[in-house]
């Protein structure tokens, strides 16, 4: 039996102009994290990144922990495959064309914009970004400069379908990702709607553990979006 373990990078920089960076609490989950692992003297066969810059930084301040305790570190690699969908673009390109389009949303942006330097910034955003992440899952909003839901989702079944199918003994494989791939992965392995990852995803703490048990022709979700390394107040989704 192998273990598959999905991390979800630390707290990023959202509403900033560089959003692909982790922020000081963000690091500190990461290492937060890594110790965790540490202190129970998990060993890990293979480790795996995604190519963001919130990714590598949460995996290195993990293997930094394992540093520090003298244990031993797999070589990293780097997948783009477990990258986070365009969340950029998606606003940049299929924001407008909605707006355009369906006068509600239209007031969803204004509000999201009007408050965006505000302490309620997230509360008006996040039913604008909800009500246009399901109109591009849903396949009403394309962009030829943006990845549709329909390659998303095939490109991390492909990632995921490569550790899951690859040969070998029972192995300990980390991945260090984004709440939308680990929420598709989920939704995968459980054969649920499409809708569900996006459920799945708003519900992401930022450096949680999603693990699953494999062997070869069979895959299960054993945990979920757990985060015994973190106390209440270092929980963040954003």
């Amino acid at each position: 039996m192998s273990r598959l373990i999905l991390v979800r990078h630390g707290q990023a920089r959202a509403f900033e102009q560089d959003s692909d960076r982790l922020t000081e609490r963000g690091m500190e989950q990461a290492l937060r994290l890594g110790q965790y692992f540490a202190a129970r003297g998990m060993r890990f066969d293979e480790v795996y990144s995604g190519t963001l810059e919130r990714q590598k930084r949460t995996l290195l301040l993990i293997s930094n922990a394992y540093r520090d305790a003298r244990l031993p570190w797999p070589t990293i690699r780097l997948i783009p495959g477990w990258n986070e969908y365009d969340s950029a673009g998606v606003l940049r390109h299929l924001q407008p064309a909605l707006a355009a389009r369906d006068p509600a949303f239209a007031q969803l942006v204004h509000a999201a914009a009007a408050h965006r330097q505000t302490p309620d910034a997230n509360r008006h955003f996040q039913p604008m970004f909800e009500t246009l992440l399901n109109r591009w899952i849903a396949g009403g909003l394309e962009h030829p400069d943006v990845e549709t839901w329909t390659s998303f989702r095939a490109r991390v079944e492909t990632a995921l379908r490569r550790i899951l199918n690859a040969e070998g003994p029972s192995r300990n494989v980390l991945v260090v990702t984004s709440g939308g791939p680990i929420a598709t992965a989920v939704q995968t392995v459980l054969e649920a709607p499409p809708r569900m990852a996006l459920e799945l995803n708003w519900r992401m703490r930022n450096a949680s553990i999603t693990e699953f048990l494999f062997t070869k022709g069979r895959v299960t979700l054993d945990l979920f979006n757990a985060a015994p390394h973190l106390e209440q107040d270092f929980v963040t989704y954003r």
